[in-house]
């Protein structure tokens, strides 16, 4: 391609592409938990005859799952909420090794998957590989026996070509979605801005080699599989347009191949996990919050169902120590986690907001995601 053309095109694609995390969504709605997504025992025998997209989901569906997190947000006044974020997987491996995008599960206090089954069960899932600045995550979770979808020959694709993506779009109830188009335009290089990709210059996340598609991709599809006509992957649905209709962008599948083998091949070893936000307390925190101590880690607010919540440790009580070990800052306790298994019971000595210190057994669960993805 020409220079001149190629520029051009960059150009038209930045001014399409909007914040990429939009294709999830997060809110402070109350967790969905399930939905009734057609499944696999539910298509008809003869659905391939005469309805190849539908003979496509059938093959494609059992392996498509909902990836949902808790992320914690600080509002104006220092204070922390936790909000809800939706996006899709799709599995690749029996043993739950699960691929999505990094935005889908970027900055997550706890991340659940849930299948797309009749009766959908859930998973507590971590991140074991990924790829943040090229939005790549890898999910594990602890099953067995799952359905799998393969993963294709991108490079093959061509113009006009058919795919279908699926996905969990807009959060809707009901289950995923499934739309179908074309192939429109291939090795794309795109940009979107992202302000929460720690792993991004200047906000902005850079997008090469990229399948455009007119395929509907809306928010909560980012993370899912757009496959080709064999049920094969070709293609990770990112971000759609909101300026414009009938466009669509999904990661060709073979540039993530290599991030996938390293995830399998060499995942990250699990992290215990306390599930708190904290802030370090120093004395002018202290003199305006009332505390009876002027450091420690102050809990702004607890992972619903985490490990700390489930002991009674909450918002507002300060951690002074754990498994003996002094804590004076937020710093500390993830110091004193790293040298800690999930799973393991440990004390946690905390002051509460009435001046009482308490100690508190606490079972580590598993981090979701690690300290630093890469």
């Amino acid at each position: 391609m020409p220079h001149h053309t190629r520029s051009r095109s960059l150009a038209i694609a930045a001014v399409f592409l909007t914040l990429v995390a939009s294709a999830c969504t997060i809110d402070l709605a109350p967790r969905r938990t399930g939905a009734s997504p057609v499944a696999l025992d539910q298509v008809p025998a003869d659905v391939g005859r005469g309805e190849p997209v539908a003979a496509v989901v059938a093959r494609v569906l059992p392996a498509v799952v909902n990836v949902t997190t808790d992320v914690f947000r600080t509002d104006d006044l220092g204070g922390a909420q936790q909000g809800v974020g939706v996006g899709t997987g799709f599995i690749v491996r029996q043993d739950g090794v699960i691929v999505t995008n990094c935005h889908v599960v970027e900055g997550a206090s706890r991340i659940t998957v849930f299948t797309s089954a009749k009766e959908p069960v859930s998973y507590d899932a971590r991140v074991i590989g990924g790829d943040c600045l090229h939005d790549l995550a890898v999910l594990k979770i602890d099953a067995r026996n799952l359905p799998t979808v393969p993963l294709g020959d991108s490079a093959s694709l061509i113009l006009g070509q058919r795919v279908v993506a699926i996905g969990y779009a807009l959060a809707l109830e009901g289950g995923p979605t499934v739309t179908t188009g074309i192939v429109s335009s291939l090795d794309r290089t795109i940009e979107a801005r992202d302000p929460q990709c720690d792993a991004c210059e200047g906000g902005v996340r850079t997008y090469t080699g990229v399948i455009q598609t007119d395929a509907a991709i809306n928010r909560g599809n980012s993370g899912g599989p757009l496959v080709d006509m064999r049920g094969r992957v070709v293609g990770i649905n990112s971000a759609g347009a909101d300026t414009a209709e009938n466009i669509g962008f999904a990661i060709a599948i073979d540039t993530a191949k290599d991030v996938i083998d390293q995830a399998l091949t060499d995942p990250l070893a699990p992290v215990a996990f306390l599930g708190v936000s904290m802030q370090g307390v120093t004395p002018t925190l202290a003199a305006q919050l009332g505390l009876d101590v002027d450091q420690g880690a102050y809990v702004l607010a607890v992972t619903k169902d985490g490990p700390a919540a489930s002991a009674g440790i909450s918002s507002g009580d300060v951690i002074v120590a754990i498994d003996g070990r002094d804590v004076t800052g937020a710093d500390d306790v993830g110091s004193i986690l790293d040298r800690l298994d999930p799973g393991q019971t440990v004390s946690v000595d905390v002051v509460t907001g009435s001046g009482r210190r308490d100690t508190i057994q606490v079972m580590l669960g598993t981090r979701p995601l690690p300290l630093e993805l890469p």
